[in-house]
């Protein structure tokens, strides 16, 4: 007997690498047929993500964007996706977290009125326009879930706050803890060569473009001056003009590597062997801990309140003087540092992933609802150092 087909839509790396547990889950517990579909937001990055776990789009969606905007991206994939489900129709949709094409999957389920599951649901900001349009986004998608899957009780919590009947939320855990411990397990630490300390920086965010950005990189300027043992790696955005941006202020700078964007497995290795990281990432802010690095977030609010209040980061902005501040406390304090990452992540155990495929069964009448995360039970970091 054929079992009914549940499509996972990705457009982004993030998505891409936060759905492959959940798709390598659905195919060991054999209840469901996970069909991963690329919504054509960044189908190079998804299929790279994808491949780093043996996995591949089962579908690609194909557009022009000629204008750029987010009104055209949104509407040529609700226009693929309703196509696609016209003559192929799941039992039920995933879509991640906030992005335009978690938008766009979670409208088009509903207006063909197949039940949508939201993993990752329940993070706010507080603020519509930080950050802009993920805090819009992800509300929206709420509104029209069956479904919610909230990585912590914090964001179970948030879902309540917003009318959300308690039966329709289950705390899984972040799905992201099971991608970091996958790519761990594949893999062992190798120490800097020359003693030197890493310190891994990303600014991908649109907030932190122009001026802030030129705060960010003029700080990693007087970290590498002040200290002669710390080496930066930067991924920078593919936009050409941020990437001038960062070549400008950086170029000629020694001890500062500057790439495109990396595969995943390159990223979690740097995270693996970082002493610091600099991100305004959500991402990145919840896969440090997996790893035992702390993070200071250059934002100036962030929805994954759970690392601070962990204690494993630190909300420092783009702020020049004050990105400093705080990460020469921690170079020049090793036990400081280790502080930070001394208690448990606070975003999940590794078993997101199959509480999510058995809750999407759940959902179907295929198997009983999983029984939430316990209370305070997030995973020891992955990567002892």
């Amino acid at each position: 007997m054929s079992r009914p087909e549940v499509h996972l839509i990705g457009g982004t790396r993030p998505e891409a690498v936060k759905l492959a547990p959940v798709v390598l889950a659905m195919r060991e517990q054999r209840l469901l047929t996970p069909v991963v579909v690329a919504s054509g937001q960044h189908p190079a990055m998804v299929a790279q993500a994808l491949a780093a776990f043996g996995l591949a789009p089962d579908r690609t969606l194909h557009f022009d964007r000629s204008t750029g905007r987010q009104a055209e991206l949104l509407a040529e994939m609700v226009r693929g996706l309703d196509e696609l489900w016209e003559t192929r129709a799941p039992a039920a949709v995933i879509v991640q977290g906030d992005t335009t094409t978690s938008l766009a999957g979670a409208l088009a389920a509903f207006w063909r009125r197949i039940p949508v599951v939201h993993l990752e649901a329940g993070l706010r900001s507080g603020d519509p326009a930080s950050p802009f349009p993920e805090e819009a986004n992800r509300r929206l998608v709420t509104r029209l879930a069956a479904l919610h899957l909230a990585p912590t009780p914090l964001a179970a919590l948030n879902l309540v706050g917003d009318n959300v009947a308690p039966a329709d939320v289950l705390i899984t855990g972040n799905t992201v803890v099971d991608a970091a411990a996958a790519m761990a397990a594949r893999r062992t630490v190798t120490p800097r060569t020359g003693g030197r300390r890493l310190i891994l920086v990303t600014a991908h965010r649109r907030e932190s473009w122009g001026e802030p950005l030129d705060r960010i990189l003029a700080a990693v300027k007087q970290l590498i001056a002040r200290y002669p043992d710390v080496e930066v790696v930067l991924p920078s955005h593919p936009n050409p003009a941020v990437r001038a941006q960062v070549d400008a202020a950086l170029a000629g700078v020694e001890r500062v590597t500057v790439t495109g964007p990396l595969p995943y497995p390159e990223l979690t290795r740097l995270l693996a062997e970082a002493y610091l990281v600099l991100t305004d990432s959500g991402g990145i802010q919840e896969e440090a801990p997996s790893y035992g690095v702390p993070v200071l977030v250059l934002r100036d609010v962030t929805e994954r309140v759970e690392s601070l209040d962990a204690g494993c980061a630190e909300l420092v902005g783009s702020d020049t003087a004050a990105i400093v501040k705080v990460a020469s406390a921690l170079l020049d304090d090793r036990s400081r540092r280790d502080a930070m990452v001394a208690g448990v992540n606070p975003y999940g155990d590794g078993r997101a992933a199959w509480r999510t495929a058995q809750a999407a069964a759940a959902l179907l009448g295929l198997a009983p609802v999983p029984d939430p995360m316990p209370p305070h039970d997030a995973g020891l970091h992955l990567i002892r150092r």
